[in-house]
């Protein structure tokens, strides 16, 4: 004779957003609040040097604005090292969780530029592919590090030929930079909901390593000093 185990209730998996609406515990919030605040700072300013490029091009003062644009590349590429270096340490640590949030895919509509628009047509194309949640999740992790870093090329290459008066098409080098400028904002912003959505599915007894992996700080990058222009073609 035969007897069926009964099985309790499936626990159905959590979506995006009640992973980003749900509340942290207050040492995992904390660390959270403290990383975001950091990276809200970065962006910043970066921001106001790029803001403050424009507004001196606009007034005429191509000089002072070609050598604030070298600055903007710098805040940039510090504030991109910063957000790939979140993206491996999550995804270091995922390697140690059953447990990964589900993820979205990039929005195309949510980037202006090419490349982060090709990324996140890239992104939702293998994401309807891939099977399971956990390679999604990996993947997500990919894109966003690979995304940020094209932008940061993108960026320091558009600001060096503004800077030293070598680009061909200044028009077009500014709007590169007007346009990695907000992707930038929308992988930090993608950045945020996959790290809190982490943060959750995080067991305790791995939290507090995962925290030490985010107090290191990636490797700073080097000061580039703005070059004396001797041609004004901003």
């Amino acid at each position: 004779m035969f007897f069926k185990l009964k099985r309790g209730p499936v626990p159905a998996r959590r979506n995006v957003p009640e992973d980003w609406l749900a509340a942290l515990p207050r040492e995992k919030s904390q660390v959270f609040e403290a990383i975001v605040r950091e990276w809200e700072r970065a962006y910043a300013m970066m921001s106001v040097a790029l803001n403050d490029a424009l507004s001196l091009r606009a007034r005429g003062e191509l000089v002072c604005a070609r050598q604030q644009v070298s600055i903007a590349a710098q805040l940039f590429s510090r504030f991109a090292q910063s957000l790939m270096f979140a993206c491996d340490a999550v995804s270091t640590r995922g390697r140690h969780v059953s447990d990964l949030p589900l993820v979205e895919p990039l929005n195309t509509d949510f980037f202006r530029g090419d490349t982060g628009q090709s990324a996140a047509s890239w992104n939702s194309l293998l994401h309807h592919v891939l099977f399971g949640g956990r390679s999604r999740f990996f993947h997500k992790l990919r894109i966003l590090s690979g995304t940020v870093e094209q932008l940061d090329c993108e960026f320091e290459q558009a600001a060096a030929e503004i800077s030293e008066g070598t680009t061909v098409h200044p028009s077009a080098a500014w709007k590169t930079l007007d346009s990695a400028h907000y992707d930038l904002n929308t992988c930090l912003r993608e950045s945020e909901i996959v790290l809190k959505a982490f943060l959750r599915s995080l067991p305790s007894e791995q939290f507090t390593a995962f925290a030490g992996d985010m107090d290191k700080q990636p490797p700073p990058c080097r000061f580039r000093v703005p070059p004396s222009p001797s041609r004004v073609s901003a």
